[in-house]
């Protein structure tokens, strides 16, 4: 089972400071990636139930401050998956479309159809955090989101979705040390960009913006989990696991053979 630590109890009150980005469990690197690849196996094996059950549908919320390992994530948790059963979603800044409708209006377009895994890098949560810290809009309509996004969870979950979301918590230092590695590698340049440090020198509004999220969003139909991300092989063990054993809950199963079967001979 997940370790308790990473799923703070629905309306306890959660403070970063509690939680160390630096945590890797029982677990040496040799040990996390033997265990991830047996994960990664059963992981392919019920997404293909998944995806031809045809019933039920998982969405994977991402958060994480600039370089803080979204498309790491991604790119490690699901390389073995059937790529017609996953769709990807990030959320950039919002078009004049967009901002002419409701905040969830974008994102409940992206909600993966019954037989699919979504996954949200960034998400309806940027509407509680950069917004927030930002002054975007008053505090009176960010304050209201709250609500609104435990609604709409939950009428996600009523409908047969099934939702993990997922903080990836790494320290100031570390981001640090990231941003330096793509400054360092020209084929890391294009990650790079000049207006995450304004962002970064708001760090501390950002963690208190998250410590509200994980406070009041975190329900028992819509679960956070605060994954230690300074170690990206321990990050991806965490996330895989919470992942495979959300799908094994599910238990997805095929669908019945046509009948008769046995007795269909293939034409020469």
């Amino acid at each position: 089972m997940v370790e308790q630590l990473f799923h703070p109890k629905p309306g306890s009150k959660v403070r970063l400071s509690n939680f160390d980005p630096s945590d890797r469990g029982d677990y040496d690197r040799s040990k996390a990636d033997d265990e991830e690849d047996a994960l990664e196996q059963k992981l392919a094996s019920l997404q293909e139930r998944l995806y031809a059950e045809g019933k039920q549908a998982l969405l994977v919320v991402l958060q994480a401050m600039d370089a803080g390992g979204k498309d790491g994530t991604i790119k490690h948790v699901f390389d073995r998956v059937n790529p017609q059963g996953v769709r990807v979603t990030s959320f950039k800044a919002p078009t004049p479309e967009e901002l002419a409708h409701d905040f969830l209006w974008r994102v409940h377009k992206q909600v993966p159809a019954k037989g699919y895994i979504g996954i949200f890098n960034r998400s309806h949560y940027e509407d509680v955090l950069v917004v927030r810290v930002n002054d975007l809009v008053p505090r009176d309509v960010w304050e209201a989101r709250y609500r609104h996004i435990n609604q709409f969870e939950h009428l996600l979950a009523d409908s047969g979705v099934r939702i993990l979301k997922f903080f990836l918590h790494i320290s100031k230092d570390e981001q640090k040390e990231r941003f330096q590695e793509r400054l360092e590698k020209p084929d890391k340049h294009w990650k790079f960009s000049t207006g995450d440090l304004p962002v970064r020198e708001k760090w501390d509004d950002y963690m208190r913006a998250y410590e509200d999220v994980l406070s009041r969003c975190n329900t028992d139909y819509a679960p956070w989990y605060i994954v230690p991300a300074n170690r990206k092989w321990y990050r991806n063990l965490i996330v895989t696991r919470t992942i495979v054993e959300a799908l094994e809950s599910m238990n997805p199963q095929y669908p019945p053979a046509e009948p008769d079967l046995d007795k269909v001979v293939i034409p020469d």
